[in-house]
This record gives C-alpha cells, structure tokens and sequence, in this order.
C-alpha cells in the first residue's frame, strides 16, 4: 500500500504544542515497558499530565514492568490502567487526550514463530481496536505507532521507508500490519505516524535481548552465547535517542507515514564483544551456536527521513550508552534507569 504524506501547516503545529503545553493529557500504551516508561517519565518530567496502560504480559519477568510502574505511580499527574488494549473498554481512556503513543505489543522475533496467534492478537488486532477508537475520541487528533527495522527483513542496505517492506519473521509482519492499520487510517481527524525504531538498547533494556544478555553473562563471568559467527551487524539505537524522536513525531509537521529511527552507525558483534571486553576488563568467553530463524544479518537505517521531517539526530554513541547500559546492570536491573 503506498505511503501517502500529510504534511500539517505552522499554525496546526503551533496548536498541537500549545495543547501540550497547557497539560492536556496524552495517552501511552505498553506504559511500563523498557521504551513506553521512559518515554512516560519525559513527558511527566515535561509537565503533561500522562494516562499509562499495561497488561503485564509475561513475555519476560513481570517484576521489572511492575518496578517502572510503581516509580511511574508516585507522580501526581500519571494515572495507571492495568488492561488489555483488546479487551479493555477504551472510549473512558482517551476522552480529553490529545496525543496517543501506542508502543504495546508483543515483542520478540524468535518466539513469534510459535506463538502466531498470540502475536496476530497483541500486535494487530490490539493496533486495529486503538485505532478504531482514536478515529472515534472528538479529543485525539495524533497517533505515534512504534513499529520496528523488522519489517524490512533481508534487504539492501541503507534500508529505506520507500523500499518494499519483506519481514522475515511473525512478528515484523505483524508490526508491518499494525503500520497499514494506522497510517490507512490518517486522515482529518486523526494524524497518523509510523516510527521504525532499529534495536533500542539502554539502561532497562529487555532481559532476552542480546546486548543485555551479553553485559550480564561478562559480569558474572559466564559465557556468552553467540547465535552466528559475530559478523552480523545492527544499527543500534540508545533508548533516550528514541524517546526523543518519538515526542518530536508527536508535533512534527509531515504525518500519514513511516519514519526509521536509529543510532546512526551500524556495529558488528564483534566489535560488541571487543568494547565490552573493555568495560569489564576482562576477557569474554564466547561458545557460537547456529544463526537464529528470523534473524536478518544486518541492520542500517537511511536516517535521511528522521533528520528532515522530525528534526531529529541521535546524540549518545553506542560506547557511551552501552557503558550505561553495563553500569545500569552492575548497580542490579532493579534499580532505577
């Protein structure tokens, strides 16, 4: 389906900012996850008041989400609802919000492939019903949908929005169909925006990533266990970056289209292995296994879109945030990111 391209004139930009400004409420889904927390605290700290939903889905140990919740809950102007976005009643939540971001969904390319209904259920159908009932709210005018680089699966590097999307795997074909979803339905009254966001890593990262099972295994000691031989390479992005680009689609003034977000330079495992060497100084222990189904060998983002249309450029090198994100986990991935 082709892309069509909104663009929304200055004094429309100038309303949606003012609505921010005077703490109207904006709504976040998947509220206590790794990205949705951060991005929910930003716009607390900013002065939005912030409505949050999460159904705590045990894709990994619920006590983390629940952690990031109960911080986000001392806020007074943060009101938590524990639901699913397929079975929840969502008219309530979004009257008087003006702003959606809708990070939840199921996440994760390798389990996709046994659990399809699951991830057609939490990825789609979820998306479909969002959709439907922001099109519905007189309040919501922009929705920010956070899709992912899976999408494109195998192709030609740089990877473009206006290349052919080919996933590989369940999950990048259910987040694509969550993209047709929102921008099919950008129009008047709802402005629509896809984010491609390319392998988000940072202090709270999920436990079943790669970058966060490598830190953890080389601070104990283990082994690491390296699905492939260590050239495959991705475009890694640091969360704060992506929390930035995600508030800027919020008021960017071009809508009805998909938008990649990343850190702008593509690294090999091997070189993950060496800096990390480095931050724990001492040598790692590497035990390779066989490639994992779906996943691509490489990853990296032609930001050209991002930097016009958003104004958006990253500002942490992934050294610098990966030695967050390995200072995040020697301090223990309870405490606060």
């Amino acid at each position: 389906m082709p892309l069509m391209v909104g663009l929304v004139d200055g004094s429309m930009i100038k309303t949606m900012e003012s609505r921010l400004a005077r703490n109207r409420a904006v709504l976040v889904t998947g509220a206590a996850g790794f990205i949705g927390a951060r991005l929910t605290q930003r716009l607390l700290d900013e002065g939005n008041a912030v409505i949050g939903i999460d159904a705590y889905t045990p894709t990994y140990e619920v006590g983390e989400k629940l952690a990031r919740s109960a911080l986000l809950r001392q806020h007074p102007r943060y009101r938590h609802v524990t639901g699913d976005l397929v079975e929840q009643t969502l008219a309530p939540l979004l009257e008087g919000v003006d702003v959606v971001f809708h990070l939840a969904g199921r996440p994760g390319v390798r389990p996709s492939f046994e659990l399809r209904d699951l991830y057609w259920r939490d990825n789609v159908l979820a998306t479909a019903r969002l959709v439907e009932a922001c099109a519905a709210a007189p309040s919501v005018r922009r929705l920010v949908y956070a899709s992912s680089s899976s999408v494109y699966g195998d192709a030609a590097l740089p990877l473009r929005e206006d290349g052919t999307p080919a996933p590989v795997s369940p999950y990048g074909e259910t987040k694509l169909e969550g993209e047709r979803i929102c921008l099919a339905a950008n129009g008047r009254q709802l402005e629509a925006t896809a984010l491609r966001y390319f392998t988000v890593y940072g202090p709270g990262q999920r436990p079943d990533l790669g970058l966060r099972r490598f830190a953890e295994a080389a601070l104990t000691g283990g082994p690491i266990e390296l699905l492939g031989d260590g050239t495959q390479s991705r475009d890694f992005t640091y969360v704060d970056d992506v929390v930035e680009a995600t508030q800027l689609a919020a008021r960017a003034p071009v809508v009805g289209l998909a938008v990649n977000v990343a850190g702008g330079s593509r690294i090999s495992l091997l070189e993950v292995f060496s800096l990390l060497e480095k931050l724990v100084r001492h040598d790692l222990e590497i035990r390779p296994s066989p490639f994992a189904r779906g996943d691509v060998r490489h990853t990296e983002a032609d930001t050209a879109r991002a930097r016009l249309l958003l104004g958006f450029e990253p500002k942490v090198s992934f050294a610098d945030g990966y030695r967050r994100e390995v200072d995040w986990l020697r301090r223990g991935a309870r405490s606060a990111a």
